[in-house]
């Protein structure tokens, strides 16, 4: 599926959400629902996602994807309430992942864990990413931690759930190691494919979205955050409302662990979203 990037950016909000209906029509007609899963965080990118697809399953009478939701360890409590709320109001089916083996080995934000206190595949995945210290910070938006938290359990969740292609709703426009993505891209370890119907999509076009079409959206975003992450890594860029800030002109990812930003590129090679 190829599109010209200059004409998919210059749509109005209704254009772009017929492209991603478009993409996710591919997807499903190309990939089994049963093996499609969907991505979903609480957040604003994720919801409206999840938004067009369910309206597409809708009109094709088809079930929506097993929702996947990733516990890293430190949520915000307005996320755990935003997800019970959508799952409620929209009857979905989520699975929620988690590294237990990690996370049990820490009582709270900055505890030190050995390495050799963990699973063997979990030493493993610290060994793929290059990591040869005896231990680490619990830190869950750090590079190594989102590497255990995330990847791992969700390469876990592909494989046994054979799981043939995963929807998620990253954007060009919202980090520079995702300017390059195409709204399929084969991976590897596990093999799959990532399905990317948002990618078009501005920082502003999702807001404008998102109140165009009445589709809920996580309270914190009202407290002036732009993007949600790990409780201990996520600040709000200003005490106004998200959709009210200089969205055209400031980082939307300045509230987040900037470690994580600055190796996004190694991240994505490991399997982060």
């Amino acid at each position: 599926m190829k599109y010209d990037r200059e004409n998919l950016l210059s749509l109005d909000i209704s254009g772009k959400v017929s492209v991603s209906k478009e993409v996710i029509i591919r997807a499903l007609t190309q990939f089994s629902p049963e093996r499609t899963a969907l991505a979903i965080t609480g957040g604003k990118d994720s919801t409206a996602n999840l938004w067009i697809c369910r309206n597409v399953c809708h009109e094709m009478g088809l079930k929506l994807p097993l929702c996947m939701f990733i516990d890293e360890g430190d949520i915000f409590d307005e996320i755990v309430e935003f997800i019970k709320y959508i799952q409620e109001v929209w009857s979905l089916e989520i699975v929620s992942l988690e590294n237990k083996d990690v996370i049990s080995k820490a009582n709270g934000i900055g505890d030190i864990i050995k390495v050799s206190s963990l699973s063997d595949a979990n030493q493993a995945a610290l060994q793929e990413a290059g990591f040869t210290e005896p231990e680490f910070s619990f830190m869950p938006d750090s590079s190594i931690c989102n590497h255990l938290l995330k990847t791992v359990p969700m390469r876990e969740f592909i494989i046994l759930n054979n799981i043939d292609a995963l929807y998620t709703a990253i954007r060009w426009d919202e980090q520079i190691a995702r300017q390059d993505e195409n709204f399929f891209s084969v991976r590897t370890n596990p093999d799959h494919t990532r399905v990317h119907p948002l990618l078009h999509f501005s920082e502003r076009d999702i807001w404008i979205a998102t109140f165009t079409y009445d589709i809920p959206f996580n309270k914190l975003y009202k407290l002036g955050y732009r993007s949600l992450g790990a409780r201990c890594a996520t600040s709000r860029n200003s005490n106004i409302p998200a959709w009210m800030q200089d969205l055209e002109h400031t980082s939307e990812r300045n509230g987040r662990g900037q470690d994580k930003e600055k190796i996004m590129e190694q991240l994505r090679s490991l399997g982060y979203m």
